[in-house]
């Protein structure tokens, strides 16, 4: 099974995940880095995952790191060590792609100079280094988690990348320093390391339950996402088989995750974004801030449109909709059902400013509710109004709404 966001992130995926995960036995990340967080609120804990498979709370589980995602190891390693503080045993749990590619502290600075420079033009990154260092692996230039098994190598591809990113960039970086800062956790690393690819072909063969987690969601994907306002890698389904070496018949169900309204971080198009003191109210009340920058983020309503065609091109079959908590108390609610442009209805967000000046949005009004939802885990104790809300979104997304979030906790869940 995959679970895949369908709006800008944020959808809140890893509660999901953590939810699930007591089924199956492998949980996977085949896409990004440290840029995604996951939190998840367990026995009054809350855990933040930013590159581990968010569904290591479960004990028996083993998390797999793929060589789609692109690696910080020593932010890794204070993950683990963090995660492992706060009771978590991780011990023989990991395991990290060999072919994952690192990210280095001048990819940092590179993400942060490359946004200098484009000024107004900025695409809002979190500056951990992502895009740089997918731009290095896709120039042939990376340096991959293999690496650091061959000092000597290692030392080499460091001095050389760096000798060419001071020439390009122009930027205060030190090779001796960044060779130092992975032999600092190097011994702890090397026993992560892993053919995962083969590693998950055997499981799979051997009938074991594989989970495949999300990052980020389908419209920040780098081909199908708001471009050029999107992450570095393929986040939809078809990444799953290239981010991790698995083949396409090993996937099976694609459950899309949407929030009961739309935020988004960073720059880019957003047609729903209210802009205005309820934005604000619904920011607080849902504790939208970044769990891996603490960046707020833009607020709107559900947007119908753009959440459907991530089902159509994601093949999702079924809808967990979190968050349905944060819009108690609303009078009223609204959802983004069409979009038309020049009097024409289409069917995915423009990407051009111009188009976006002019994209006219019709909404579906619906009355709110005021009961608090937090400890309501079944259909029938929902207030009406809400039960109406979720029926109104899942007619305009085709799609059924297997699942509703109602609170932070893990077991704040309705299963329809």
């Amino acid at each position: 099974m995959a679970v895949i966001g369908t709006q800008w992130g944020d959808e809140g995926k890893g509660k999901f995940i953590d939810a699930l995960s007591s089924q199956f036995d492998v949980i996977c990340r085949s896409a990004g880095g440290a840029n995604a967080g996951h939190t998840v609120y367990a026995e009054e804990k809350k855990y933040i995952f930013h590159l581990l498979p968010s569904g290591l709370l479960h004990p028996n589980t083993t998390g797999i790191i793929g060589n789609g995602c692109v690696v910080d190891v020593n932010a890794l390693v204070e993950e683990i060590e963090t995660l492992q503080i706060q009771g978590l045993n991780l011990e023989n749990r990991i395991k990290l792609s060999l072919r994952s590619h690192l990210i280095l502290e001048y990819h940092k600075k590179i993400d942060q100079e490359q946004e200098r420079r484009k000024g107004d033009r900025k695409i809002g990154t979190t500056g951990r280094g992502i895009g740089p260092a997918y731009s290095d692996k896709f120039a042939r230039i990376g340096i991959r988690a293999e690496d650091i098994l061959d000092k000597e190598l290692l030392r080499e591809k460091i001095e050389k990348n760096v000798t060419w990113h001071k020439n390009l960039w122009g930027i205060d970086i030190s090779a001796s320093e960044e060779y130092e800062r992975i032999m600092a956790v190097r011994e702890k690393i090397k026993p992560l390391l892993e053919n995962t690819g083969r590693w998950l072909r055997e499981e799979i063969s051997a009938g074991k339950k594989i989970l495949f987690e999300g990052a980020q969601a389908h419209h920040l994907d780098v081909d199908y996402g708001t471009y050029p306002f999107v992450t570095s890698a393929s986040v939809s389904a078809g990444g799953i088989f290239t981010g991790l070496g698995v083949p396409p018949m090993a996937l099976g169900e694609i459950v899309g995750i949407a929030k009961a309204y739309t935020t988004r971080v960073g720059e880019g198009p957003f047609p729903t974004e209210l802009n205005n003191d309820l934005e604000e109210k619904i920011r607080k009340i849902g504790r939208e801030f970044g769990a891996t920058t603490g960046r707020p983020r833009r607020c709107g309503w559900f947007d119908a449109v753009m959440v459907r065609e991530s089902i159509v091109v994601n093949g999702m079959t079924k809808i967990n909709l979190t968050k349905l908590d944060v819009l108690t108390g609303l009078p009223e609610v609204k959802i983004a059902k069409k979009y038309r442009l020049d009097g024409q209805e289409i069917f995915t967000i423009p990407t051009t400013r111009k188009a976006l000046e002019k994209l006219e949005i019709e909404y579906e009004t619906l009355p709110g509710w005021t009961e608090p939802l937090g400890g309501i885990r079944s259909w029938d104790t929902l207030p009406k109004n809400a039960q109406k809300y979720i029926e109104t979104v899942e007619s305009f997304l085709e799609c059924p709404i297997s699942t509703v979030g109602t609170g932070v906790d893990r077991n704040d869940l309705i299963f329809r």
